[in-house]
């Protein structure tokens, strides 16, 4: 209870300036949002009707003032509404947040049952063809950027074999192309730090105790040097899920999912600062959360790690 305490704590600061510094950027951006909303609503914006409209939204009030009414209203409860769509920013952010939830976890579920099994295989054949072969897809595969293998997975599963639909974000098989395309460019990340770290495992004493009392080889790899380096896919782990929680906004916008990078990215487009906002204080929130977790559990797999 003392370390969550402190780490709540110590995430008080961290939310004030993620914040401020967020509101700052949209603040001193070009553009303005009412007259985004006129010019979308078709709309010629009258000098009257934007001095109206911004008095209605206190976007005539000072930057610290209008940043103050809404932390104000946050603490409350209160999101605000959208400036382009009325809506309450609530409502619209627990819309997208569905589709990035079931994405995130589906594509960090496939990198490690991709990335666990064989960078430990490759540790243990290293020096191998197999070794290097993996080495090098992993090399060019962790350099390509997630849009082309998205296309390239859509040009070869929807449009040549036709077997998942391009546009299927309402259907359970919509989450596949998107979660395999982040899969794969995080599973070749993941298989060479896995690999590094299972080499050093493997290079310990006790390995060659095991193995000189008989020990099966696969039980060795799977049990004792994937529990001892848990520690390093923890922490892996919790960057990408917080990363992907976040929203991963080129692969939403490919496959047209509906989640938070797709909504941010619009957001930002139209400075409605409250979804903005909305979206950076979740964003915090889920890096937190899952750090916090990350750090206890290092504590299960590594009983010697007593202070966070």
């Amino acid at each position: 209870m003392k370390t969550l305490l402190q780490r709540c704590l110590q995430f008080i600061p961290v939310f004030f300036g993620i914040t401020l510094l967020s509101f700052g950027l949209l603040y001193i951006a070009p553009s303005d949002p009412v007259s985004i909303r006129l010019s979308a609503g078709g709309i010629s914006a009258d000098p009257q009707v934007v001095l109206r409209m911004r008095a209605e939204m206190g976007l005539d009030e000072p930057f610290l003032v209008q940043y103050g009414m809404w932390l104000e209203r946050f603490v409350q409860g209160d999101m605000g509404r959208s400036y382009m769509t009325d809506l309450p920013v609530a409502q619209t952010f627990l819309q997208a947040l569905p589709y990035t939830l079931r994405m995130a976890g589906a594509a960090m579920l496939l990198t490690l049952l991709i990335s666990l099994p064989i960078g430990i295989g490759i540790a243990a054949c290293r020096g191998s063809r197999a070794d290097y072969g993996v080495r090098l897809l992993t090399f060019i595969v962790s350099a390509t950027p997630s849009f082309i293998v998205a296309i390239v997975l859509m040009f070869i599963f929807s449009y040549r074999l036709g077997w998942i639909p391009v546009l299927a974000t309402t259907k359970p098989i919509g989450m596949v192309l998107p979660s395999a395309a982040l899969a794969i460019v995080m599973s070749s990340r993941y298989i060479r730090q896995v690999r590094a770290a299972a080499l050093d495992e493997l290079d310990k004493d006790y390995i060659v105790g095991l193995r000189a009392r008989g020990i099966p080889e696969r039980q060795i790899l799977f049990r004792s040097v994937l529990k001892n380096i848990m520690v390093i896919v923890i922490t892996l782990t919790g960057i990408s899920v917080g990363s992907l929680l976040g929203g991963t906004v080129i692969v939403e916008t490919i496959f047209n999912w509906s989640g938070i990078g797709h909504l941010i990215m619009t957001a930002i487009s139209n400075r409605d600062y409250p979804i903005v906002q909305a979206v950076v204080v979740w964003m915090a929130l889920a890096f937190f959360c899952v750090n916090l977790l990350a750090d206890l559990s290092y504590r299960y797999f590594n009983p010697r790690i007593k202070d966070l």
